[in-house]
């Protein structure tokens, strides 16, 4: 019982070793520009042009929602016309940045660590090293830099819906005044809480990127390797953006929030 908790413990960090070396390598490909950029355009309409309709749908939603259920709270002590500083300020620092990855973890990061998964399995990728081609340059470099372009740009779409969304509520559904709702949500959601949205989405894109083609070019063996391979990258980068965003928070608020 403790041999094997060993194990799994070393394989943690193994594993853990070779994304963050991965990573070294994905980045000196990127600033000495080795990949193509056939592959950089194909991958940025792949990642950011076709996953608009689910961050839109995510970011409408979760700021109705927000809205909503924010009223109801604020109305007791008749506070209503906060309701929209708070889903902006919420959704700029937070849940923009957390949900919009997420939900491009599933989407993006199970198709790729599918697709290297699969080219693993059928001696693709032996095939590029056979032919001096590195891997990381052609398959992982356009995926990463197309990853850390699009999130952040996907994030602040789904913040701006979701301030969009909230108001339509606000306005149409409870009968809250316009004016007031937009004064504070202008007064109270600053510069700061919109970089520390966007900052968040380009450590999580770098997250995802990294974890998706480590666990894709790492597989097992046969059709079960790849299911495996997929299902452990949405799980692992999904984990490792909840994680993360603790840590990350508590070090912007150090230097954005407590500087002011």
């Amino acid at each position: 019982m403790g041999r094997s908790a060993d194990n799994q413990f070393k394989d943690a960090f193994a594993s853990l070793g070779r994304v963050a070396v991965l990573f070294l390598d994905t980045m000196r490909s990127i600033f000495a520009k080795r990949f193509r950029v056939h592959d950089l355009v194909e991958q940025l309409h792949f990642i950011g042009v076709k996953s608009q309709s689910v961050v839109l749908l995510t970011g409408a939603f979760t700021g109705m929602v927000m809205c909503a259920q924010f009223y109801i709270q604020f109305h007791k002590v008749k506070m209503d016309s906060a309701v929209m500083s708070v889903v902006s300020v919420a959704m700029a620092r937070e849940l923009g940045a957390v949900l919009t990855s997420l939900m491009i973890a599933g989407r993006v990061g199970a198709a790729m660590a599918a697709q290297l998964a699969t080219m693993k399995v059928t001696e693709q990728i032996d095939a590029l090293r056979t032919l001096a081609t590195s891997p990381v340059d052609y398959l992982v470099a356009p995926r990463l830099l197309a990853m850390l372009i699009s999130l952040p740009l996907l994030t602040a779409e789904a913040i701006a819906i979701s301030m969009v969304s909230g108001m339509v509520v606000a306005v149409y559904l409870l009968g809250l005044d316009p004016v007031f709702l937009m004064h504070n949500m202008v007064f109270y959601t600053g510069s700061v809480d919109i970089w520390m949205g966007l900052i968040k989405a380009f450590i999580f894109a770098g997250i995802i990127g990294t974890v998706a083609c480590h666990k894709g070019m790492h597989c097992g063996q046969g059709a079960e390797g790849v299911g495996k391979a997929t299902t452990e990258a949405v799980v692992a980068a999904s984990i490792s953006i909840l994680v993360s965003n603790f840590f990350v928070t508590l070090i912007l608020n150090k230097l954005l929030i407590y500087q002011e």
